[in-house]
């Protein structure tokens, strides 16, 4: 009977053991606060009758613009972060409520191992009162390529599954609905023959049919270049076409979305005719004007307009805010300025003027929000939905995540942030370049391969994480940094003290332009400066390159670089 029981005993041990080792752990992560104080901000104005540049701070690029009555909606790329093309509402053009995103299943955005600069590329939304129907058009980078989306109420967050546009090839297709009904797509995609050099690109016109959502007829070269083909203009893009009191306008951005960027436009009186040029293009730059003038915008253009019910007329374009050069890591953002009209022609900006950070409009409707100006945002889970500040890198591929007793749980899986995958991690934009992003964190690491903490995102390559791991059989607070190398560098490693191996820690990023400096809290108060005066370099697209802002937010792996790398 005892060497039955001995048996017995051994075998469920080693069924313990089993489960213990099987068994994923977890951090438990609450009270998440960010903190936005950029200088640009720090101003007294009436929000009656006075707004902020940009409108939507941080990472919201490439916006398109659309109105039915008195209500306009606004989109953004988002790449191949998910869920896919936020979408905004609001009724004066300056106060935005996000209330969505167009691409909010797994069955609409599929990003497996797609790069962090590919997926999602200028959405262009349209509204067509012909069909009383919302359009969202764009592209997919490495993925399905064109494609559109639609829905009859842009409140439901209810879009269509993907519609693939199999004849309309390159990036960045933008719908337009005639007078009569007629429907039309302009993109960018090669010229006719061969490109004459780096960066020669087109602008098409394919007839659409709303009927049956796709293109028929032979599409045409209506844009070779750019303005001035003799200059080489590179990539023409970003395309939109208007009809304005009987004329057809087309309007896009040109050489490249860096600190050459700029808005140009082309009218013609029929979509039979040659688009001609306007002699005082650009309509929208800041490449001429001085580098260390004060409150620097740079890169301006892709930009749509829109008219109000009142007659007027508005542009929202992408522009940067650099804190020197062309470094910057809050993305390409969302600025609103008033269109003005020359010679039959809306001008955004006059030639040699800068972006300005307040502007004055009348009659505003301020609200509460965190899209611009300075704020403190805090999350504490009290809700099962999760916010719409929080991003995934790529289509999630399984529940790694979950709210529960106002925490949020994340799973430590066997993936890893630096690769091409979908990592356990979630993310804000990152809104100023001075902010602080903190979080309370109670993670017990089982093994030297289990990390949990936060981190700094730009893409794969350049990053950095703060969190708890184990050396040995010893806790410790690590800090990571990727800056482009093949594996990350251990930048710092502390044991943490025993009467705090097991309890909650708060851990914090403050950041002041140049500058990252990264914290530890213990439970009774005591604060350990782990890091600071870290190079922001590495978050910034001139370093990194991309297309993308950076994030901040939560992580958890099984498989972090552990000790294989020099402390």
């Amino acid at each position: 009977m005892r060497k039955i029981v001995y048996i017995s005993t051994l075998l469920y041990l080693a069924f313990a053991a089993c489960s213990n080792t099987d068994k994923t752990n977890s951090a438990v992560f609450r009270n998440a606060v960010y903190t936005g104080n950029d200088a640009r901000f720090d101003k007294e104005i009436d929000p009656q009758r006075q707004y902020f540049n940009p409108i939507l701070s941080g990472f919201y690029p490439d916006p398109s613009i659309c109105r039915k009555g008195d209500d306009f909606f606004l989109v953004n790329s988002s790449f191949s972060y998910y869920p896919g093309i936020p979408i905004f509402h609001s009724r004066d053009l300056v106060n935005w409520t996000q209330i969505g995103f167009v691409l909010n299943r797994p069955s609409q955005l599929k990003l497996d191992g797609i790069r962090l600069s590919g997926g999602i590329y200028a959405p262009a939304i349209e509204y067509n009162p012909h069909n009383d129907t919302f359009y969202v058009i764009t592209t997919c980078v490495d993925g399905i390529g064109n494609f559109l989306v639609k829905t009859d109420d842009p409140f439901k967050g209810e879009w269509s599954e993907p519609i693939t546009l199999p004849a309309v090839g390159g990036i960045d297709p933008s719908l337009f609905f005639d007078e009569d009904g007629s429907g039309y797509i302009v993109n960018n995609d090669a010229p006719q023959g061969e490109p004459e050099y780096d960066g020669h690109r087109a602008i098409w016109l394919h007839r659409f049919d709303p009927a049956t959502d796709q293109t028929f007829g032979e599409a045409k070269m209506i844009i070779d270049g750019g303005v001035d083909k003799s200059q080489k203009p590179i990539w023409i893009e970003g395309p939109h076409l208007y009809k304005i009191n009987g004329k057809y306008y087309l309007m896009c951005a040109e050489g490249g979305t860096s600190v050459n960027h700029r808005e140009v436009i082309f009218s013609a009186n029929s979509l039979d005719e040659s688009f001609i040029l306007y002699e005082n293009n650009p309509i929208l730059t800041q490449k001429d004007l001085p580098e260390d003038r004060p409150e620097i915008v740079t890169s301006t253009g892709h930009a749509d307009i829109i008219e109000t019910a009142d007659g007027e007329w508005y542009a929202v374009f992408l522009g940067c805010r650099p804190y020197k050069g062309n470094y910057y890591y809050t993305g390409r953002e969302t600025f609103l300025l008033p269109v003005t009209w020359e010679n039959g022609f809306p001008v955004i900006l006059p030639q040699g003027e800068s972006v300005p950070v307040v502007v004055d409009k009348p009659d505003l409707s301020p609200a509460p929000n965190f899209l611009t100006g300075n704020f403190v945002w805090e999350d504490r889970f009290g809700s099962k939905k999760l916010g719409y500040d929080w991003l995934f890198v790529r289509t999630p591929i399984d529940p790694w995540w979950r709210i529960e007793d106002d925490a949020m749980k994340i799973d430590a899986i066997q993936r890893r942030i630096y690769d091409i995958d979908n990592p356990a991690y979630i993310g804000r934009r990152i809104q100023h370049l001075d902010f602080e992003f903190s979080v309370e964190m109670d993670f017990v690491p089982q093994s030297e391969t289990e990390l949990a903490g936060i981190c700094c995102f730009q893409n794969e390559k350049y990053n950095i994480i703060l969190g708890k791991t184990m050396d040995g059989d010893q806790p410790v607070i690590v800090l990571y940094l990727a800056d482009g190398e093949s594996v990350p560098a251990r930048l710092y490693s502390q044991a943490i003290p025993d009467e705090y191996a097991a309890t909650p820690v708060i851990l914090s990023i403050k950041a002041e332009n140049t500058y990252l400096r990264f914290d530890v809290t213990y439970v009774d108060g005591t604060r350990m400066t782990v890091a600071e005066e870290i190079d922001t370099a590495f978050l910034t697209t001139e370093k990194a390159g991309g297309f993308v802002g950076a994030t901040v937010g939560m992580y958890a792996t099984s498989v972090h670089p552990g000790n294989n790398f020099e402390k």
